[in-house]
């Protein structure tokens, strides 16, 4: 059984339709990327599913329906939302901000065995620990929106953009703790991501979006041999 199953979603923005009856699944333990140009409706495609924009149509994570709920409801089902930009909280320190993401718990222990996890995944910002989070360099702070939302004990990530604006070396290394994070630890993930070949290489199915539309979906191979995708998004 699916983990999330979202069916003929629709999503406004005031009178502005974006999304136009979407409909796709997330297997548990597995990679799904929302691929599209600027537009298409991915970051309002997570959005619609934390709760977060006006929606019609379905969303079900585990079998129970969560259209309709506060975010706060949607988060506490194993939901966790890593935002474009980063989401850091700038005046507060690096552990501050993982603590933050574990704000839904009351286990305190299970809390501190959580933060040191995170820190096994990201050394780095075991280094920079008592650091105000809005003087890491952008790498750090997409590393710390990551192990924020890893507070939550999640079952599902999703992740927008987080590529955008790191150097080459700092995504390489940042797509290979995801990858780990979605191994070891078994959480699905659904990322939105503008590099596509990244995206294809770490995910295990693929939905292309066209002005808020599926257009195409499939294993991310399949999709990776799509001569149109090849064309638009992979560059050859």
């Amino acid at each position: 059984m699916a983990l999330l199953e979202v069916n003929n979603l629709q999503a406004f923005y005031g009178p502005i339709q974006a999304l136009h009856g979407i409909s796709f699944s997330l297997d548990e333990g597995s990679v799904t990327t929302i691929l599209g140009a600027n537009g298409a409706g991915k970051t309002t495609t997570l959005r619609s599913i934390c709760g977060m924009v006006k929606i019609d149509g379905s969303v079900i994570m585990d079998g129970k329906e969560v259209a309709g709920q506060a975010t706060e409801s949607i988060v506490r089902t194993g939901i966790a939302h890593v935002p474009e930009g980063r989401g850091t909280f700038t005046r507060v320190s690096a552990e501050e901000n993982l603590l933050l993401g574990a704000y839904t718990r009351g286990d305190r222990a299970g809390v501190a065995d959580d933060i040191e996890r995170v820190y096994s995944y990201f050394p780095r910002l075991k280094e920079r620990r008592s650091q105000q989070a809005g003087t890491l360099s952008g790498g750090e702070q997409q590393m710390l929106a990551v192990g924020r939302a890893m507070m939550l004990r999640p079952r599902i990530m999703l992740l927008d953009e987080p590529s955008f604006g790191l150097a080459p070396l700092i995504v390489e290394e940042l797509f290979n703790i995801l990858r780990t994070i979605n191994q070891k630890e078994q959480v699905s993930m659904l990322l939105v991501e503008q590099n596509a070949t990244l995206a294809l290489n770490l995910a295990d199915h693929a939905y292309l979006l066209e002005t808020g539309n599926v257009v195409i979906s499939g294993t991310s191979q399949e999709i990776a041999a799509d001569e149109g995708v090849r064309k638009s998004y992979l560059g050859y």
